[in-house]
C-alpha cells in the first residue's frame, strides 16, 4: 500500500533560502568581528568571530546536505540523498562539542589573565551579533523542530547569539564596574549548554546511521498489533531503522496459519500497512511472507 509524504516544493526552497541567508549574515558578522577585535584589542570578540566563522563552515554544510536531499534516486543511489542532512547534523553536532571545548578552553585562559579592552566597541559589536543571529535562530526555529539538519544549524546560531549576549553583558560590566572576569564565567554557561545540546544531536544522528530502533518504538508491541490480523500465526526477524526523520521502514518475516493465495496476501499487506502507518507513523513497509517454513521464529535473529 502507498503512502503519499511528500513535502510542498515551496517549503523546501524556504528552508534552503533560509539557510543562505543565515550564512550570509554570519559572514558579515565573522568580518566585524575580526576587524572589531583587532582594533579593540578583544581577545573575547576575535574568540567569537572564530567562533562564528565555524557556524559558517556548520551552515554551509547544512545548507549543502539540503540541497543533496531533494536530489531524485538513481540505479546506482536507490535512495538518492535521503541521508545528507543525518550526516550533515552529525557533522555539526561534533563541531558543536568542539567548539563548547574551545570556548571553556579560552574562557579559563582569559579568567586566568583578563586584559582591559576598549569595551565601547565590544559592546556595540556585540549587539550586531545579537541582531543578525537572533534574525537568523527565528528564520531556521520553526523547521528546527522536525528536522536534524536544521536543529544542528539552529543550535549552532543559538549559541552565537547567546555568546554575543555573554560578549555584550561582559562588555557592560567591564565599561562601568570593571568586572572583566563575567565574560569568562558566562562564556563557560553557555558553553555547558552546548555540550548538553550537542551531545543529545550527536546521539540523535548516531542511531538513525547506525539504524537503530527508533527510541518511540517497541518491537514487542508492534508484533502484537501485526499477530491480531486473524490470518497471520507469527512475526519475526523484524527491522526498523529511520532513513531519514521523514521515512521509518519495517522489514520482518511473517508466518500465515494456512497456505493463503498471493491475491489474499496483498490484501492482508494492506491491512498491515494501514497498522503500521496510523498506530505507529511507519510509512515504509517489506514483508516476506511463510507458511510452516523451518527457520528461527525470534523477533530479532541476527543476520
Amino acid at each position: 500500500m502507498a503512502h503519499s509524504h511528500g513535502h510542498h516544493h515551496d517549503h523546501k526552497d524556504l528552508k534552503g533560502r533560509n539557510l543562505l541567508i543565515s550564512i550570509c549574515l554570519n559572514i558579515l558578522i565573522t568580518v566585524a568581528q575580526v576587524i572589531g577585535g583587532i582594533i579593540s584589542g578583544s581577545l573575547s570578540l576575535l574568540s567569537d568571530a572564530l567562533h562564528n566563522f565555524s557556524d559558517v563552515l556548520s551552515l554551509i554544510v547544512s545548507y549543502v546536505a539540503d540541497r543533496f536531499s531533494k536530489k531524485e534516486a538513481s540505479f546506482d543511489k536507490t535512495f538518492g540523498y535521503k541521508r545528507a542532512e543525518i550526516i550533515a547534523a552529525f557533522v555539526n553536532a561534533s563541531t558543536l562539542i568542539v567548539v563548547a571545548f574551545y570556548l571553556i578552553y579560552e574562557a579559563v585562559i582569559r579568567f586566568i589573565n583578563p586584559q582591559e579592552i576598549e569595551s565601547g566597541l565590544v559592546i556595540w559589536l556585540a549587539i550586531l551579533g545579537i541582531v543578525a543571529n537572533g534574525f537568523s535562530v527565528l528564520l531556521l526555529r520553526k523547521d528546527s523542530k522536525a528536522n536534524m539538519n536544521m536543529r544542528s544549524a539552529y543550535l549552532h546560531l543559538l549559541t552565537d547569539m547567546s555568546a554575543s549576549v555573554a560578549v555584550l553583558i561582559g562588555g557592560l560590566l567591564m565599561q562601568y564596574f570593571g568586572w572583566f572576569w563575567v565574560d569568562s564565567v558566562l562564556t563557560v554557561l553557555i558553553a555547558i549548554y552546548l555540550l548538553f545540546m550537542g551531545y543529545d544531536l550527536l546521539k540523535s544522528s548516531f542511531k538513525v546511521l547506525m539504524l537503530f530502533t527508533p527510541d518511540d518504538m517497541d518491537l514487542s508491541v508492534i508484533r502484537e498489533a501485526i499477530s491480531e490480523i486473524p490470518e497471520i500465526e507469527n512475526v519475526h526477524h523484524m527491522h526498523i531503522w529511520q532513513l531519514n526523520e521523514n521515512e521509518t521502514h519495517l522489514e520482518a518475516h511473517i508466518d500465515f496459519n494456512r497456505d493463503i493465495k498471493l491475491s489474499e496476501f496483498d490484501t492482508i499487506l494492506d491491512r498491515v500497512e494501514d497498522v503500521l502507518y496510523h498506530e505507529f507513523g511507519i510509512n515504509h513497509v517489506n514483508i516476506q511472507p511463510e507458511f510452516q517454513k523451518d527457520d528461527p521464529k525470534d523477533i530479532v535473529v541476527q543476520d
